[in-house]
């Protein structure tokens, strides 16, 4: 395990619906870290989810939980090896029932300086923005 890893914890309504979507995304469960309260999906060597039940992550706070189904809370940026990456997520993310944010001035923008990024709303409301930039040199 890297010394350095991103655990990114979500609140989530359906336990079971939210790990059946990011499995359909092609990340996969660490068994290990599930139980009826959370489960932990990993994306790569050093970045996990942790899907937590409502009741469960309000334990990890005493503010309350986003409404992320009607507001934005945040934008997980994940950055990708090419554009074909970036699009085969974004669709696999909506036939598994997320709804793409198309966004026409953004990706302009994007355009400008050689980005390729798509949004994506996951069923709980959260954003994810995969994108990819050919970086210079």
């Amino acid at each position: 395990m890297s010394s350095k890893m991103i655990f990114i914890n979500l609140p989530v309504a359906d336990l079971d619906r939210s790990k059946s979507f990011y499995e359909a995304l092609g990340w996969k469960v660490n068994e290990d870290f599930t139980d009826q309260n959370a489960s932990c999906i990993v994306i790569d060597d050093n970045i996990c989810l942790m899907l937590l039940t409502k009741d469960f992550f309000s334990t990890f706070s005493k503010r309350p939980i986003a409404d992320t189904v009607n507001q934005t809370a945040a934008g997980y940026a994940l950055s990708l090896a090419s554009a074909e990456e970036v699009d085969v997520l974004t669709d696999a993310a909506v036939a598994a029932g997320a709804k793409e944010e198309v966004n026409e001035d953004k990706r302009a923008q994007e355009a400008q300086v050689g980005m390729h990024g798509r949004t994506f709303i996951d069923p709980d409301g959260h954003q994810w923005e995969p994108f990819f930039m050919n970086y210079p040199g």
